[in-house]
């Protein structure tokens, strides 16, 4: 027997019938089940965010016993409302159902119809040509710009090498070519202009996948722990601005932690670690020195600096946006299910053409989560699968000012009611960052 609340009614349902708000409550059931109101919180938080008051910490818990009751249509039509009600207010276009418990990933890999999953080497080398052409644009278009213009070219020319990131992220998923020593190949060779070790970055990367939204052990982006907000006030305070301010930028920290200390990796890995770093250093000892050489220290910073933070720009919002919102839980592994995490934990956000044509579509990020094995160019065809086949489970938004100023002021300490609490609530005297970019920050939807 299971057991929810709407309108203050308590509606539950038997062991056959799927329940409509299964993310409602949290439920420890038993003749008398202690039940902790999360979506009502939710609502109350986002339009609190949206009004700039500060939610309370904790949700208020409710001693209820189960009554046999069947949940009505009317309680379904509240249910959409409140998640059409969430949407507006964090900036999404659809938040998605709750998934039920009894489906598994593999129910929605076998509804993505086969070709998803078919390599095509014609496709697979003309995004290479697509993002080695429009690299070779941006460095023109950097060398000729005047310095008004400059901000532009640098913009363009990181995007075009996030598309080089994107190859190598088909080559570690082993969607690139059939030939795998070739992915490999292709893989290193991508990510050495912006000093990333291919074999690091993909031990840690499949590991994101296996464990994505799980607490400790996802390998990508989780929530701060209250415990280590609380450390210091030097460490709260670098880590506001480092989740508040700079984390656009926040992928470069990541890079540094994650990538170049082999204590990280299985004893196994170590060796292909070993290599990939070698190359990433021998790329910056040969390449770095011939940019100084032929055109200065501002040369470098021109033609390969701004563009490295304009890609890392692009690497850390993407990550952000496509596991991070106040509705979207990260779980402990004893309550973690893949489903959820993959189909339910996952969003799909639309950007400018031009972004996703220099990117590989790689914000087309559902798919890849419910298989990694899909090739960029084929996300699209298996987003559309999966939108016809679980479509009311999708999470789904337009990049917008809206959707940035909710996670970088709302998307902070893990909490396990409510998903996350913000700087400005545990350390209201202290958390001026935050409270600047709610000021200063648009909020367009």
């Amino acid at each position: 027997m299971a057991c929810k609340i709407s309108n203050s009614m308590f509606l539950c349902w038997g062991p056959s019938q799927r329940p409509i708000r299964s993310q409602t409550i949290a439920i420890h059931s038993s003749t008398a089940s202690i039940c902790h109101l999360k979506w009502d919180n939710l609502l109350v938080k986002g339009i609190n965010h949206r009004k700039g008051i500060i939610p309370l910490r904790r949700n208020k818990v409710i001693q209820a016993v189960a009554v046999p009751v069947r949940p009505s249509s009317a309680d379904s039509a509240d249910s959409a409302e409140d998640r059409k009600q969430l949407a507006e207010t964090y900036g999404f276009r659809q938040i998605g159902e709750p998934l039920p418990d009894n489906v598994t990933l593999k129910d929605v890999i076998d509804t993505l119809p086969r070709k998803v999953f078919e390599i095509d080497d014609v496709k697979a080398w003309t995004s290479v040509l697509i993002s080695v052409t429009s690299y070779a644009l941006g460095i023109f278009m950097i060398s000729k710009a005047p310095w008004c213009l400059l901000p532009l070219a640098w913009a363009w020319t990181g995007t075009a090498i996030t598309g080089f990131f994107v190859i190598g992220h088909d080559c570690a998923h082993k969607s690139f070519s059939k030939n795998k020593l070739l992915e490999d190949i292709v893989g290193t060779l991508a990510f050495l202009p912006l000093i990333y070790p291919y074999e690091p970055w993909r031990f840690k990367h499949d590991r994101h996948h296996a464990k994505t939204n799980m607490l400790s052990e996802d390998t990508a982006w989780h929530p701060v722990w209250e415990k280590e907000f609380e450390t210091s006030p030097f460490l709260r305070k670098a880590i506001m601005f480092g989740y508040g301010p700079f984390r656009p930028w926040m992928s470069i920290a990541h890079w540094l932690i994650w990538h170049f200390d082999l204590n990280k990796f299985r004893l196994n890995e170590v060796k292909r670690v070993k290599i990939s770093l070698a190359c990433v250093f021998a790329f910056m000892a040969i390449g770095w020195p011939l940019i100084i050489y032929k055109t200065g220290i501002m040369g470098w910073i021109k033609f390969w600096l701004m563009p490295w933070l304009g890609y890392h720009f692009w690497m850390s919002t993407f990550t952000m946006v496509h596991h991070t919102a106040p509705h979207i839980p990260f779980k402990h592994s004893d309550e973690w299910n893949a489903a959820q995490a993959q189909l339910n934990g996952t969003v799909h956000c639309d950007y400018p053409r031009w972004i996703e044509v220099l990117c590989h579509d790689i914000n087309v990020h559902i798919p890849h989560h419910v298989s990694s094995r899909i090739p960029s160019y084929n996300l699209r065809a298996a987003h559309k699968s999966i939108q016809e086949n679980w479509g009311p489970y999708l999470n789904e938004a337009t990049w917008n000012w809206r959707l940035m100023k909710t996670i970088m002021t709302v998307c902070h300490v893990y909490d396990k009611e409510q998903n996350y609490i913000g700087f400005d609530e545990l350390a209201p005297n202290e958390a001026s960052p935050i409270t600047f970019l709610k000021r200063v920050m648009p909020d367009y939807a």
